[in-house]
């Protein structure tokens, strides 16, 4: 995974956690996807269903639980960011719970991405999907 755009100019330190969000659910829908599209040729329907099955509050705060062993002191701490930042949004088919952690997870993507750490961003996405996850 290559980032699309190449701006310097932005610390994603200094970005909200909503914002990180913003950018990481993108990034995490589109790591589903592709992993999704690469894994055999179907239809496009069943291919939503399955992605909706992978990116939902739900699904995204299980992920979580199994990332939060192998995440760094940093990574920690964009999550707890993300994961504590206020929201005016209330979940309608999940628990106030799975919505925090699955904003934190993706605030995590969206700094992994915008600090141009592709590898590991990717590393813990196979953690994210592996079977055995």
């Amino acid at each position: 995974m290559e980032r699309l755009l190449n701006d310097s100019h932005t610390d994603p330190k200094s970005l909200s956690p909503q914002t990180l969000a913003f950018v990481g659910d993108t990034v995490y829908e589109l790591l589903v996807r592709e992993y999704l599209a690469r894994q055999a040729q179907r239809p496009v329907g069943e291919l939503n269903r399955r992605k909706v099955k992978l990116v939902n509050c739900e699904a995204q705060s299980e992920a979580l639980r199994g990332l939060l062993p192998v995440l760094d002191e940093e990574e920690l701490a964009v999550y707890k960011r993300g994961r504590n930042a206020f929201t005016k949004n209330t979940p309608k088919n999940s628990s106030v719970a799975d919505y925090h952690n699955a904003t934190g997870l993706e605030a995590l993507f969206g700094f992994l991405y915008l600090s141009d750490k592709l590898e590991r961003l990717r590393e813990l996405f196979d953690i994210i999907i592996s079977p055995s996850a």
